[in-house]
């Protein structure tokens, strides 16, 4: 079954001998280039072009059409080359279109020597572009596979070259180009399907069409990102570009009336329906066409965490904006105001009146322009989320995204994980919520506060109690879904044994390093294991002999889940908290507590270190975290399971049958 891929998105590959087919709406010209691990070109050698047709393993045609099959055959590629970049550009012809904005969506295929295929890739979203990395093949552990990359380029093949470090891009470009022009036929028929018998190298005198996006893909814009390192949600920074992200459609190309034909030749699969008629971003008063994906990264994921961190910034821009053109619009009333008070002339007669009316309708004038901006940009970035939140993978998406029900236990460590979502009271009316996603592995600890704070005054403390620690238990879970199988331990402290219940998902599912300890005795073993463990690792690296670790010692992240704090804990067992509190996180080991902060006010000014050192969330709805970049405090929403959905378990087995698997 053929891999439809979404750009960012990788597949493997199970086969080295292959070809990638290029079907496009006008001539393009196809090349390829070699590259090391860190995406550069070594030089002219390593790229393959209509000048200089065959490389190593690559064979590409000679000439510019809007269909193209090039040869690759993974084995012959050398072992200093970690990628092969499919390159698509237009020509330079009189005549000939000067971006793939005026032409329709290219297309790019990769197919076995049979014609079987592996995987495609339409690309709809470039508008001045004249070059685009279609598609990389790249080595990974050992294996080939294929990323839909589509990173455009308004500067043409000298661009992208040089993009690839190639030392003399622009002049190896205009040699391509003069090679294009003495070509022979501008467009060609599609080459009949080959068999494996034919061999890759009779592949060399076909020709096919390339195909390219203008979003960021493998190798970073020239442009700066919104985002290139988001901070904790306590502690957000500037990013240099707070532009949304856009998709412009494809114009007609040139002779054509009525939509789009997104069909090429020789795709097997339908094509999917032309997208509803949109403006594009340099269409003045008309929204973008927000793209899942549309930030910089070297993975769809790292792109997708990106724009979600732009999403925030965005949102705390735009409401600041807003709240300081009220404040500008109250200022100037009350001086104007105190302005015709001032002068006694304004008494006489109805001047004052008028005067003041005049005043609250330069406000209300300027009030509402504010608030027709702050609606334009709450309707852009809701746009934006609701293409976002369907494609986010496990570990950034909410309980009730679909792509849960669909989870794996996965190979590799996320970057960064949902804590819940952040919103603003200006953003409710358009229900636009911002995941909240902080890096993994965690920095430090979590405080999920049972206490009564603002929007929680009227629950019951009990109930609150057992929210927290369902938060807890939901928390866990998701820790141990996005981490690989083995690489992420569990323990629980439940002294008096109240939370049985709520921990009865985990321990069902046999998930926990071991039953919750309950009494004195159990949290001071768990307690003194997990410190232990801390001093280990601590001397391991800092002497530089992490081998000399003992062999039991488990190596994976580790997670406690500490309840009903402080009941059951002496002195000692505080002073261990803090501890794991403050060296923990740094050796994998993490707090998790569960507690009413008042409840603990007994301990005094010893417990405030532990306090500050851990983030704190709460088991409802509650505006406590602080944004000191723009002056917001941000509602935080838990991530919590939909009401009768048993997503829950069913992830939890999952992991569990991953960790039987590796005999965990």
């Amino acid at each position: 079954m053929t891999a439809e891929l979404v750009r960012g998105q990788n597949h493997p590959l199970t086969q080295t001998r292959l070809e990638i087919r290029v079907s496009a709406g006008a001539p393009v010209v196809a090349g390829a280039t070699l590259s090391d691990d860190e995406g550069r070109v070594h030089g002219r050698d390593w790229v393959a072009h209509p000048g200089a047709p065959a490389l190593p393993g690559l064979e590409v045609p000679r000439q510019a059409a809007a269909d193209h099959r090039l040869a690759v055959d993974l084995d012959a590629v050398p072992e200093a080359a970690h990628r092969v970049s499919v390159l698509l550009a237009l020509p330079t012809g009189p005549g000939d279109p000067d971006r793939f904005g005026a032409v329709a969506a290219p297309f790019v295929a990769v197919t076995g020597l049979d014609g079987s295929a592996v995987a495609s890739y339409t690309i709809t979203d470039l508008d001045a572009e004249s070059a685009v990395v279609a598609l990389e093949l790249y080595r990974r552990q050992g294996a080939w596979k294929v990323r839909a990359v589509g990173q455009g380029y308004a500067g043409g093949l000298g661009a992208l070259l040089t993009d690839q470090g190639l030392p003399d891009a622009r002049a190896l470009a205009g040699e391509i180009g003069e090679a294009v022009a003495r070509g022979l036929a501008r467009t060609v028929a599609p080459p009949p399907p080959r068999t494996a018998a034919s061999g890759a190298s009779a592949m060399a005198d076909t020709t096919g069409a390339a195909s390219h996006a203008s979003s960021p893909g493998t190798h970073p814009p020239a442009g700066p990102p919104r985002s290139t390192q988001p901070p904790s949600p306590a502690e957000p920074q500037p990013s240099p570009d707070p532009r949304p992200a856009h998709e412009p459609q494809p114009a007609r190309p040139s002779g054509q009336t009525g939509p789009v034909n997104y069909t090429h030749p020789g795709r097997q699969a339908p094509a999917p329906p032309a997208p509803a008629p949109t403006a594009s971003p340099g269409e003045p008063g008309q929204p973008a066409v927000p793209v899942a994906g549309d930030a910089t990264g070297w993975s769809m994921d790292e792109r997708l965490y990106n724009q979600v961190w732009g999403m925030f910034e965005d949102l705390a821009r735009c409401v600041a904006a807003y709240r300081s053109a009220v404040d500008f619009a109250d200022s100037r009333m009350e001086q104007e105001l105190d302005k015709a008070l001032s002068d006694p002339r304004s008494r006489i007669g109805g001047q004052g009146d008028a005067a003041r009316e005049a005043a609250r309708a330069k406000h209300g004038q300027l009030v509402d322009r504010a608030r027709e901006v702050l609606d334009r940009d709450l309707a852009q970035l809701a746009a934006e989320s609701a293409v976002v939140e369907p494609a986010l993978p496990p570990a950034y998406a909410g309980w009730d995204n679909p792509v849960w029900h669909a989870y794996r236990s996965p190979m590799e460590i996320p970057m960064a994980l949902r804590l819940g979502d952040l919103q603003l009271p200006e953003s409710r009316s358009v229900g636009l919520r911002i995941p909240m996603l902080v890096r993994l592995p965690l920095e430090r600890g979590m405080w999920i506060d049972s206490g009564r704070s603002g929007a929680d005054a009227l629950t019951e403390s009990d109930e609150l109690r057992r929210r927290a620690m369902r938060s807890a238990v939901e928390l866990a879970a998701r820790l141990l879904a996005v981490y690989p199988a083995g690489e992420f331990a569990v323990h629980v402290i439940d002294p008096a044994g109240s939370a049985a219940g709520t921990l009865a998902p985990l321990v069902r599912a046999g998930v926990l390093v071991a039953p919750p300890a309950a009494g004195m005795s159990g949290v001071s073993e768990v307690l003194a294991r997990l410190t232990q463990r801390v001093d280990l690792v601590q001397m391991a690296v800092r002497g530089g002999a992490a081998d000399a670790l003992p062999p039991d010692l488990d190596t994976a992240e580790q997670l406690l889940i500490v309840n009903d704090f402080p009941h059951g804990f002496d002195d000692r067992a505080v002073t261990r908290l803090r501890y794991l509190a403050d060296e923990g996180p740094a050796v994998g080991v993490h707090l998790l507590m569960v507690a009413d902060r008042e409840d603990a006010a007994e301990y005094g000014p010893v417990l405030d270190p532990l306090w500050r050192a851990l983030l704190r969330l709460t088991p409802v709805p509650d505006d406590h975290l602080a944004d000191p970049w723009v002056g917001h405090a941000w509602t935080y929403e838990p991530p919590n399971v939909p009401p009768g959905s048993r997503i829950l378990e069913q992830v939890l087995e999952e992991v569990a049958r991953a960790r039987r698997g590796q005999g965990i």
